[in-house]
């Protein structure tokens, strides 16, 4: 074999290793995008639930409209944010916001006591559940997508083909305060 054939053969090797490290930065980027898109599909849910439990404790608090509008304007602050970062500010007020709609209700027995309140608290309780779930996936996504794309040889592939890290979802200064366990007393 002459020195063009191992030439050659070399050429199609670094060829065809180039090509693999592209397509995996491609599957991790596509990863990171579909974690995210499941993270919306989550939070969508929940803005469709917002509106039936407002309305459920509006009939049962109903000089409590500071907390309902509160409410109200963080979900369509949340609706509205479209970068991952947007959307982690206002999952934050959002989260913040529903947190204080759950303490008036704890001051109406009535309400408590309510099936349809039960039930709502509930799917949301699992919906946010979910979403907490979405979030982690989606991070894990975006800490294996940066890391690949900072990686030598993949670096090389990342900055010619322009792949640039992503945001993780953090809730900021919500996090604590969802972190830490409700107090419970009697």
């Amino acid at each position: 074999m002459t020195t063009l054939g191992y030439t050659l053969i070399g050429g199609a090797i670094l060829i065809a290793f180039l090509a693999m490290l592209y397509n995996r930065l491609v599957a991790l980027r596509q990863t990171t995008r579909n974690a995210f898109a499941d993270i919306d599909v989550q939070m969508k849910q929940r803005y469709d639930l917002i509106p039936n439990l407002v309305e459920t404790v509006k009939g049962y608090a109903t000089h409590e409209s500071g907390i309902m509008t509160q409410v109200t304007e963080a979900r369509a602050s949340a609706m509205k944010a479209t970068t991952i970062t947007e959307k982690g500010v206002a999952e934050s007020a959002l989260s913040g916001a529903l947190m204080q709609l759950m303490a008036v209700a704890e001051n109406y027995p009535d309400l408590k006591a309510n099936q349809n309140f039960q039930q709502l608290q509930s799917e949301l309780s699992d919906l946010e559940n979910k979403l907490a779930a979405a979030r982690r996936f989606f991070n894990s996504a975006v800490t294996e997508y940066n890391t690949a794309i900072e990686q030598f040889p993949a670096v090389l592939i990342a900055r010619l083909f322009a792949f640039a890290p992503t945001g993780m979802f953090d809730l900021g200064d919500t996090r604590a305060t969802l972190d830490t366990p409700p107090k419970v007393s009697f």
